[in-house]
């Protein structure tokens, strides 16, 4: 056997060594494609994720249907120095609008993308349709809570009794119309109610026991519901439900405002 002749053996060795690197090969490649059809899964679920997070608006928190009967107070004790209520104007609304200075402008708030599990439609959602009082003191002169939050693109038109926000390019299902604190809640859902932290969050503002946007201090927080007596609430007032004729009031330092009580609501 010359050196240029190989074996039965040597082919045979060969071949087997051949075949194994095309198995080898084709392990590889069966490796590659099946890594990269689970990143691709992962990948749709990462997509899905996130569409259902951007839909919902980031909201971590199951739909709430907190009501007033949920709310713990207590009296407002004999002992608590309030100050009288401060002057206020008619409002296009019939509620009256406080004499001050607005809490904060427009410029953080959202502009159409979905806030805290709250949307913003082209029109008013009205299955369910209440409203609630939202007064803010900060060391005892008013603060205005400005019309048009939770309404991009508000147009508001001018009336006797002040400027109201009719149109806009989409109404969340927290919004004002007025600058009367009246909060209008005008939802598509029967059952699920809404807290005030939403109505901030949709204000791109913050609110905790010690802020109110951009306000922090000591807080005082009055909540009172129809047939129930007003009372301090000691927790985060961004908890607090809103409701039918629901009233909030939150004085930032002192001196405290006597509660401002709201009886006659007109159509609202």
């Amino acid at each position: 056997m010359t050196s240029g002749t190989k074996s039965k053996a040597q082919r045979r060795a060969e071949l087997q060594r051949k075949a194994a690197e095309r198995r080898a090969a084709e392990l590889r490649a069966k490796r590659t494609r099946l890594a990269l059809r689970i990143g691709s899964a992962a990948l749709a679920v990462v997509v899905i994720v996130i569409i259902i997070v951007a839909a919902t608006g980031g909201s971590s928190h199951p739909p709430s249907t907190k009501t007033a009967a949920d709310v713990k107070t207590t009296p407002i004790p004999a002992s608590l120095q309030m100050i009288a209520d401060p002057p206020t104007t008619a409002g296009a609304e019939g509620i009256p609008i406080p004499d001050g200075t607005k809490l904060a402008t427009l410029s953080t708030a959202a502009t159409g993308q979905s806030v805290d599990g709250i949307q913003c439609n082209a029109g008013e959602k009205t299955v369910t349709h209440v409203h609630t009082h939202l007064t803010i003191f900060v060391n005892g002169k008013a603060r205005v809570i400005p019309y048009g939050v939770g309404i991009p693109g508000y147009e508001a038109v001018q009336t006797p009794e002040g400027p109201f926000v009719e149109t806009g390019s989409c109404f969340y299902w927290l919004h004002t119309h007025a600058e009367d604190g009246i909060i209008h809640v005008e939802s598509p859902s029967a059952t699920e109610t809404f807290t005030l932290g939403q109505f901030f969050a949709e204000w791109g503002l913050p609110l905790s026991a010690t802020q109110v946007g951009p306000v922090t201090g000591n807080e005082t927080v009055f909540f009172a519901a129809p047939g129930k007596k007003v009372g301090i609430y000691k927790g985060d007032p961004a908890n607090l439900p809103l409701g039918s004729h629901y009233q909030i009031q939150i004085d930032v330092g002192t001196p405290i405002v006597k509660p401002v009580d709201i009886t006659n609501w007109g159509d609202l």
